[in-house]
């Protein structure tokens, strides 16, 4: 290993501080979903797996194996009703015993029968307060868990023209989430996803990030945007939008995943690795020209129906872990100076070459510095975990 990692600091060019790129690589942390260890399905199907969690200590139990064996997944997200229960400090002290904390809260605005037109957009003022008490809920339930983010996603829309009037459902969204902002504490975010379609095809009330952002700056500094990465039209350069909620102070978060179509939700970087690459190069653009951390959350948010729960977890903060690493690679001063030149193909060949990179050496020494497996995914598959589980819960 040794070897391997002396081969791999003599390939780096004179223009990448290593020892920065480590610092940043071993304070990386990832937020897992509650709801990624459960079974999971389409519209058509759930489909059941042997040993996926049924209770919310079961879900803390796959997450701790997943920080266990990576090292920088801490914290898991929480969705309410899903994850209900009667006592929260229960489950905070149940986390704290596995060395984990509760991340984001994420409330369910989609599933009730009420609904079907709209949660704070809805036409009914009686439903419109339903929705916005289970939010002020999931507020209570931060203070208890000692969550800092709620994480809103509204399935709110129409399905046909003249269904209701745009301006109206606009209103209505925004005198709620007023009550919302000012319910949160001082040391606590709303961050406010976007979603193009689904499950409304005719229109979404918060369709894209424009529209995520705009409702964010008229609720003032504790809102910010989520960008999901399967919630876009197909060919969105992604990248820009996080370029510019960056230079806005506007990017409050990721849910990570992999799309090839829609919201397919898929293992992150199953399928484009390289814009995972690419997002996270400005990210770490970002941070260095602003010469501070950026206050981002990363989550992975996937739904991974015919994969093992927990593997296929450790499989997307594996890929995050390298996507990372390898924008941390990236010759900056190199890159800036053929940009200033208009060297095209100068600028893109120090892009690819640090995403050619092979960073297992890299990742494997941080590893072994975190006291983690220095191959995570097959140190998990060996560990007998998923036969265990499998017989206890069925």
């Amino acid at each position: 290993m040794d070897q391997a990692y002396a081969r791999f600091q003599k390939s780096l060019t004179d223009g990448v501080d290593l020892v920065k790129a480590r610092e940043r690589l071993l304070s990386q942390e990832i937020e897992t979903p509650s709801w990624g260890y459960a079974d999971s399905g389409t519209r058509f199907q759930v489909f059941h797996q042997p040993g996926a969690a049924r209770t919310v200590f079961e879900k803390l139990d796959d997450a701790a194996m997943v920080h266990q064996m990576t090292g920088i997944t801490p914290s898991v997200a929480l969705h309410i009703p899903w994850d209900k229960v009667d006592d929260y400090q229960k489950v905070v002290d149940y986390a704290e015993e596995l060395g984990l904390t509760i991340g984001a809260i994420n409330p369910n605005l989609f599933q009730e029968p009420e609904y079907k037109l709209g949660s704070l957009c809805h036409p009914d003022a009686a439903i419109r307060k339903k929705a916005l008490d289970h939010i002020l809920e999931c507020i209570e339930i931060m203070n208890i868990t000692g969550s800092k983010i709620l994480s809103l996603w509204l399935a709110d829309g129409t399905n046909y023209p003249g269904q209701d009037d745009f301006r109206d459902r606009k209103k209505r969204l925004e005198d709620t989430l007023e009550v919302v902002y000012e319910a949160l504490g001082d040391d606590q975010r709303m961050l406010i996803e976007y979603k193009f379609f689904e499950p409304a095809f005719y229109h979404t009330d918060i369709a894209d990030w424009g529209m995520a952002t705009l409702l964010a700056m008229k609720l003032g500094p504790r809102a910010q945007t989520l960008v999901d990465l399967g919630h876009h039209p197909l060919g969105t350069n992604i990248e820009q939008i996080v370029a510019y909620l960056i230079d806005e102070g506007k990017l409050g978060g990721f849910h990570f995943n992999s799309k090839k179509y829609a919201d397919d939700d898929l293992t992150t970087g199953s399928i484009n690795p390289y814009e995972l690459f690419l997002i996270y190069n400005e990210l770490v653009a970002g941070a260095e020209d602003l010469q501070e951390d950026l206050d981002v959350a990363y989550m992975i948010d996937q739904s991974h129906n015919v994969k093992p729960k927990v593997a296929a977890m450790i499989q997307s903060v594996e890929q995050i872990q390298m996507a990372y690493a390898k924008a941390l690679l990236v010759d900056r001063l190199s890159l800036r100076k053929a940009q200033r030149e208009g060297d095209i193909i100068g600028a893109e060949s120090i892009l690819r070459a640090a995403y050619d990179c092979d960073v297992t050496a890299l990742l494997a020494d941080i590893r072994e510095e975190m006291g983690v497996p220095v191959n995570p995914l097959k140190a998990y598959r060996q560990s007998g975990y998923e036969d265990k589980i499998a017989r206890e819960r069925g």
